[in-house]
């Protein structure tokens, strides 16, 4: 081999050389990864039935979410991811679930209306004094007699009805008059006027010793005009509530 092709053969093996050393001590590239998704944020709802009461009812609370580890309801506390809870509050409540997670914050809210609850009505019993004063009536009489009118006959009739469904009454008959005539005839004709009453109730099943009689003649007058009208209001027999 002559001198020249020598030194071209070592001129390449050099180059050669260097370019595999070039090509051993190059850095490969570095793939870089992507980031990673970021964290799910959570969801919450939160219902309430039924979601209007009345004071001293109960309402059912349910609740569900997703993607959270600390769900808080106020009023309730900590609860479960998901769940019922019966709640009986005293006044109209809005309540709030907070849901919280990696992700963020969700709320939730549910509002129960409630109504107050309805007045007990105490119903008074009327007493056996306000009954007779309801359904006992007085009798009235014409001019001078005393024999009870046909058209007062029904009252009689009633007030006797009364008596013997109430058989701890006693009465007193008042017999009245007006002021015409002497005091002395009108006291006797408030005598036959309330003896009259007393025959009427006592036919009808009304014990004799429950009835007591007196007379005021024209002595306590119910109307003090002179007129027709007016002496009519005070030819009666007045009854009156006695134990």
């Amino acid at each position: 081999m002559t001198s020249k092709r020598f030194e071209t053969f070592s001129f390449t093996a050099v180059l050669a050389g260097m370019l595999l050393l070039a090509a051993c001590t190059k850095k490969e590239a570095k793939v870089t990864p992507p980031p990673p998704p970021p964290p799910a944020a959570p969801t919450a709802t939160l219902a309430a039935n039924p979601n209007v009461i009345q004071q001293g009812q109960s309402t059912t609370l349910t609740w569900q979410t997703t993607n959270a580890n600390s769900i808080v309801i106020e009023g309730l506390g900590t609860v479960s991811a998901s769940g019922t809870r019966t709640a009986t509050p005293g006044e109209s409540t809005t309540y709030i679930l907070m849901a919280k997670g990696p992700g963020g914050t969700q709320d939730a809210t549910a509002r129960v209306t409630v109504n107050p609850a309805p007045v007990a009505r105490t119903v008074t019993q009327p007493s056996e004094k306000d009954l007779f004063a309801k359904n006992v009536k007085d009798v009235f009489f014409d001019f001078n007699k005393a024999n009870i009118r046909s058209d007062e006959l029904p009252i009689a009739n009633n007030d006797a009805h009364f008596l013997g469904q109430h058989a701890d009454i006693n009465i007193m008959v008042e017999g009245h008059c007006d002021d015409r005539g002497s005091e002395e005839y009108n006291l006797a004709l408030g005598v036959s006027r309330a003896d009259s009453l007393k025959q009427s109730l006592e036919q009808q099943g009304i014990s004799s010793d429950r009835i007591k009689t007196m007379s005021y003649g024209k002595e306590k007058p119910f109307c003090s005009e002179d007129s027709e009208q007016c002496w009519q209001e005070n030819r009666r027999d007045h009854i009156v509530y006695q134990r």
